[in-house]
């Protein structure tokens, strides 16, 4: 896996996706990515969309002004939420919280990918923290 941590932003899919939201002149982009989470449903969850899909919602808390982690990493996004200023609103936050709850349950590529480190448990707080922060 292109991941080196257990942060939203360590890995390769949410940091490429950070960068294309310096294009995004709306919430489109943002909302775009948890709709393909959610439309997942009961089927299989690719990693790639699960990890853009916590970025997505590391947007949205941010943006309600729940910060999380700042690092290089999230850089792009900090920058963007600044700048446009947007307030999501309440359907834009209830599907970040769906997102975060599909992340976490199988069948997601993820969470199995997780569950064969040694860094589980780390991981699941972060994730836990995502949700703890766009739900407030």
């Amino acid at each position: 896996m292109g991941t080196w941590g257990s942060g939203i932003f360590e890995n390769d899919a949410a940091a490429d996706w950070a960068f294309g939201l310096e294009e995004a002149e709306d919430l489109s982009y943002v909302e775009n990515t948890l709709d393909r989470v959610i439309q997942a449903g009961d089927e299989y969850l690719e990693a790639p969309d699960a990890e853009e899909g916590l970025a997505a919602v590391e947007v949205v808390a941010r943006l309600k002004g729940k910060w999380g982690i700042k690092s290089p990493y999230s850089e792009p996004v900090d920058m963007w939420v600044k700048k446009m200023k947007f307030k999501p609103s309440p359907d834009l936050v209830k599907k970040a919280i769906a997102v975060v709850n599909r992340v976490v349950v199988e069948p997601s590529e993820l969470l199995e990918m997780w569950t064969e480190t040694d860094e589980l448990d780390e991981w699941k707080d972060s994730v836990a923290e995502l949700k703890s922060r766009v739900s407030a």
